[in-house]
């Protein structure tokens, strides 16, 4: 911290406003939260005063400090954004003035994310009990700067806030271009007209089976058994699914056991057309709401299937449409067999296969770097934080 800066109270330049309105059953009004971790200031909803049961609340004031009772200690303070004038609070929640001549609202917006401030919070009040008062508010301590000063400090660090986003922005839209390119080139190549051979689904497989319509008996370790959370687009996540004992896995497994290769799709409810195909090593069995398809390798490979069923072709021209006016959309196994299927050679769909093995790949390192670039983007704020209330930007 800058040796030149004074350290106060915010006792004094806040001021505790405990004001309290009755609540009209015929208006509407808006309701805010605080995010967790000093992450601001949101709307909750926005309700008639009929739905609100606690009839005396308290009226936020853009730029005010807003701290919750209970969530304090875990970040749970703000600015009030301008976008949120006039919105409610309860009583859990407390309510600060700043004064504008001497403390920049931005200023101590920026502060209060820094760690300095919240071991402050976190530290003061009762060890037993999670709740902070009004007074400890009032006690925590910030550095104080002339005002002008506070203000450039501001801008300097909004401008290195923005640099961050627009970093953030440009990663993020790198992949959704990548992506886009994936699912253009998916569409291409499985209505190319050159290739004149299709067949439908039923006569390219083996096997098409529904899974057990009974709930699975779960236990806490065992054999993952596959449901709709556990399949996405192109993957199967057997490691976060629920497990069945051995005599479990038998039953749900009666009329055949899974093999590599196998297809195991989505049928019925969120994700309806999700599909993700069975590795070597892997024993799984179907959960609720999923069906397996085997395709007949001699007529068509599963990954060339897998990638196919995956396309727009596929999923925008078959699914939605049959999912569309559903409250539970779902898919029906007698018009699943009849979806029409490019059949190129086999020799064209190891090819096709490869070509979009090697798109798919450049799609998840992308996605691996901008994870991995994030993290490093999230770590940067608090390093500007720390270097701006050092006196050092």
């Amino acid at each position: 911290m800058s040796t030149a800066w004074p350290f106060v109270a915010l006792g004094e330049v806040l001021t505790h406003r405990k004001e309290f309105i009755q609540i009209n059953d015929l208006e509407k009004y808006k309701r805010c939260r605080v995010k967790l971790h000093a992450q601001g200031i949101v709307l909750r909803d926005a309700v008639t005063g009929a739905e609100i049961k606690t009839k005396k609340q308290q009226v936020c004031k853009a730029g005010e400090f807003l701290v919750a009772e209970i969530d304090a200690k875990v970040g749970g303070f703000g600015i009030v954004p301008d976008e949120l004038n006039d919105s409610i609070v309860s009583s859990h929640y407390f309510l600060f003035v700043i004064d504008g001549t001497k403390l920049d609202r931005r200023f101590l917006d920026f502060y209060s994310r820094t760690p300095t401030f919240r071991d402050q919070v976190a530290a003061q009040g009762s060890t037993n009990y999670a709740a902070i008062r009004p007074n400890d508010v009032l006690g925590y301590f910030i550095p104080l700067p002339p005002l002008a000063e506070q203000r450039r400090i501001v801008v300097r660090i909004e401008e290195l806030a923005a640099k961050i986003e627009e970093a953030r922005g440009l990663r993020r839209q790198a992949v959704k271009e990548a992506v886009a390119l994936l699912h253009s080139t998916s569409r291409q190549l499985f209505s190319v007209p050159k290739y004149h051979g299709s067949a439908v689904l039923a006569s390219l497989c083996t096997n098409i089976i529904d899974c057990l319509h009974s709930n699975a008996i779960y236990a806490d370790t065992g054999i993952p058994t596959l449901r709709s959370p556990d399949i996405g687009w192109g993957k199967l996540f057997p490691d976060t699914a629920l497990k069945t004992s051995e005599d479990e896995y038998l039953r749900r497994t009666r009329r055949g056991e899974l093999v590599p290769g196998d297809i195991i799709i989505v049928r019925e409810g969120g994700g309806t057309g999700k599909a993700g195909i069975v590795e070597e090593g892997q024993k799984m069995s179907l959960g609720q709401r999923v069906m397996q398809v085997r395709s007949d390798s001699r007529k068509i490979i599963p990954q060339f299937l897998l990638y196919q069923w995956l396309s727009p072709i596929i999923q925008q021209d078959h699914i939605v449409p049959l999912s569309k006016g559903s409250a539970s959309p779902h898919l029906n196994i007698g018009a699943i067999r009849k979806f029409p299927i490019m059949l190129p050679s086999i020799e064209e769909q190891h090819s096709i296969v490869a070509y979009l093995d090697n798109l798919q790949a450049k799609v998840d390192s992308l996605k691996r770097l901008q994870t991995e670039t994030a993290a490093e983007l999230d770590a940067m704020l608090p390093s500007i934080l720390y270097k701006a209330f050092q006196g050092e930007l």
